[in-house]
């Protein structure tokens, strides 16, 4: 697969991606093509203007051997949506301000991007050096003034002119000293590549580019895709960095992707790449502010930019500072991501967002608002472990890794939570679970006393049946919310090994039993109730003659019915042979010791002769003893005991 005009650095653990910020006409492209040998600028349009429209590509590596990848953004406030398509996956900032221009309003554009986003690592360059060298020091100044309470507040910066050469050793010594300081990437995390290219190249088919910042990817993995007009399962034909093929990319790293069967129409920038199956894609997520304007301000239609997608979304507000976001259409986010959010035809930044819960609860109640905002703003910024399985009751393991939190091993897990196979408990719910299961039994087994035990289905749907508390206390504060969360809980909806291990726990603690289906306490034998005195009177007619079984009618007088028959009959009361005989357990034994004395072999007319009953008992109870192998039939007539 050729690689795109502007490729990217091979990832390797020396490989850092750094996208340029900073006004329009300040040197940002000149600067990237100074420190790389390459041009970041693809568009004609752009060489001919000398402006910067779209992102741009450019790579090089340093005297020490790292790589560093170049995502050049348009600095012009009409671009403002590419700016932040190239800022938004990148890990670390270069922030560039001209020296004879100082800085401007895009500076403050870019840098309140770079805050909201909440990129920590970079550096600042003040550009064009030899065109004002008395300007450096006020720029300088001017700078350290303008980043003041930013992430990039103790940035190094450095002074350069691209043009002369000034600078750019000690501007290459601080990449690297910037990029060592940077935390390591994770190879083994999941894969979010956001596509800020698609395209199609003769003989390879289509490609897309972006920026990968956790996982790894490789030639025949398949991959989900996740977009505007897509979603759907794609191969992944071939990767490409620094305009070579390569079987595996790990982060960071400028990558171009060769996806199998899917056209390049049907990708835009803003879709994503992700590992199949452990993406939460939603559309309604819960956050923080953490600068610009406040939420609660009046403004609700605004647009979201995440990674490289540019998303329209309605804020509903709880206070200044917390906020509810539904997006237009549904992404994959996890807890932790940064958002930026513009207003509709403007060019600046409104505020940047912190996401917070990317499953929240549904909010109907009267002040369920402000409720939702005071537990909002006790939630630390990785999430509450507690607070989301005590929400839930109970959550299996890997939703809550699925939604970005960092769950710790059993030994690690908050008090008032507990592991019972793949699921996270909250400690009050489960007691709850447990409380009612027996209640239920109990309640079930008096009513019913010649049930087997409660179906485990219906024990299962009894739990859920209550009052979803999840939903009732989802907007409160995270001491009524696990205060609460006990109240009438629900078991959650699911299916499988997973969720059946949970209903197993519930069981075990609640000192019963699941056996054939049934929901029991140990030991438990079905009772025969009313018809106790019918079955009796069965058992003594028996005793007195065992081969006198008793007509459908007597049965009915004695009000046994099918299911008192079959009660019974589990308890060795009786023993049922072919369609309404009921014989004594012990009959067919006391049959085989008649039978064993007649001439063998012996015919059902003798048989029925020396037991002294009808064709209607005797017919099925040679039956049975056919089955059971003590007696063998020879022909239609005759049958002899087996020996």
């Amino acid at each position: 697969m050729p690689e795109t005009p502007h490729g990217s650095a091979h990832a390797t653990p020396g490989t850092f991606v750094i996208a340029t910020a900073g006004h329009v006409d300040h040197g940002k492209s000149t600067l990237v093509s100074a420190l790389t040998g390459m041009e970041p600028d693809r568009w004609a349009e752009e060489k001919k203007r000398g402006l910067t429209i779209d992102l741009g590509f450019a790579w090089t590596t340093l005297p020490s051997g790292r790589e560093l990848a170049f995502v050049d953004v348009p600095g012009h406030e009409k671009f403002l949506a590419n700016m932040l398509a190239g800022l938004g996956p990148a890990p670390i900032a270069c922030f560039v301000i001209a020296a004879d221009k100082g800085w401007q309003a895009q500076s403050s554009d870019h840098r309140d991007a770079i805050n909201a986003l909440g990129i920590t690592h970079g550096l600042v360059v003040i550009t064009r050096a030899d065109l004002a060298p008395d300007s450096v020091d006020p720029t300088k100044a001017q700078v350290s003034a303008q980043l003041r309470g930013t992430p990039l507040e103790a940035a190094p910066i450095v002074t350069v002119s691209a043009t002369t050469g000034e600078g750019l050793p000690e501007l290459i010594s601080v990449l690297d000293e910037v990029t060592a300081s940077a935390e390591p990437p994770t190879t083994s995390g999941r894969v979010r590549l956001w596509v800020d290219r698609a395209f199609t190249i003769k003989g390879a088919g289509t490609v897309v580019t972006g920026t990968l910042t956790a996982g790894t990817l490789t030639t025949g993995d398949s991959v989900e895709l996740r977009g505007e007009t897509i979603a759907r399962t794609v191969g992944v034909r071939g990767l490409q960095s620094r305009n070579s093929t390569t079987i595996e990319v790990v982060p960071q790293a400028r990558v171009a992707v060769n996806l199998r069967d899917v056209p390049a129409d049907d990708l835009h920038r803003g879709d994503a790449l992700l590992t199949s199956g452990v993406w939460p894609i939603v559309d309604t997520i819960d956050v923080r502010r953490t600068m610009g304007e406040a939420l609660d301000c009046g403004i609700h239609e605004l647009m979201a930019h995440i990674g490289t997608a540019a998303v329209p979304a309605r804020l509903r507000d709880f206070d200044a500072d917390h906020a509810r976001l539904t997006l237009d259409r549904p992404l994959p986010l996890q807890v932790g991501d940064r958002i930026v959010l513009r207003a509709p035809g403007s060019r600046n930044v409104f505020a940047g967002l912190l996401v917070l819960d990317v499953d929240p609860p549904e909010l109907s109640r009267r002040g369920d608002g402000a409720r939702r905002a005071r537990e909002l703003a006790e939630r630390p910024v990785n999430g509450d472990i507690l607070v989301e399985v005590a929400r839930r009751g109970a959550v299996e393991r890997s939703v809550l890794t699925r939604f970005g939190l960092q769950v710790p091993d059993d030994e690690g897990l908050p008090a008032d939570v507990e592991s019972v196979g793949g699921w996270l408990v909250h400690s009050p719910t489960l007691t709850a679970w447990v409380e009612a299961t027996k209640s239920l039994v109990s309640r079930e087994l008096a009513a019913t006393p010649m049930a087997a035990g409660v179906p485990v289905k219906a024990v299962a749907e009894a739990l859920r049946r209550s009052p979803d508390t999840s939903r009732r206390h989802g907007g409160e504060t995270r001491r009524d919310a696990l205060s609460k969360a006990n109240d009438q809980p629900t078991l959650p909806e699911g299916t499988g090994t997973a969720s059946r291990a949970l209903l197993d726990a519930i069981i075990s603690r609640a000192e019963l039993e699941a056996v054939d289906g049934m929901v029991r306490p140990p030991g438990h034998t079905a009772g025969l109730g009313a018809a106790e005195a019918g079955i009796a009177e069965i058992e003594r007619r028996l005793a007195a003659d065992p081969f006198a079984a008793p007509e459908a009618d007597d049965l009915r007088e004695l009000g046994l019915g099918a299911r008192e028959l079959a009660v019974a009959e589990k308890a060795a009361r009786i023993l049922r042979l072919g369609d309404g005989i009921i014989v004594c357990p012990r009959t067919p034994a006391q049959a085989m010791r008649i039978l064993a004395g007649l001439d063998q072999p012996f015919t059902t007319s003798q048989a029925r002769q020396a037991l002294g009953t009808t064709r209607r008992v005797v017919i099925p109870l040679l039956e049975h003893l056919d089955g059971r192998g003590w007696t063998r039939r020879l022909d239609t007539t005759h049958r002899e005991v087996v020996r």
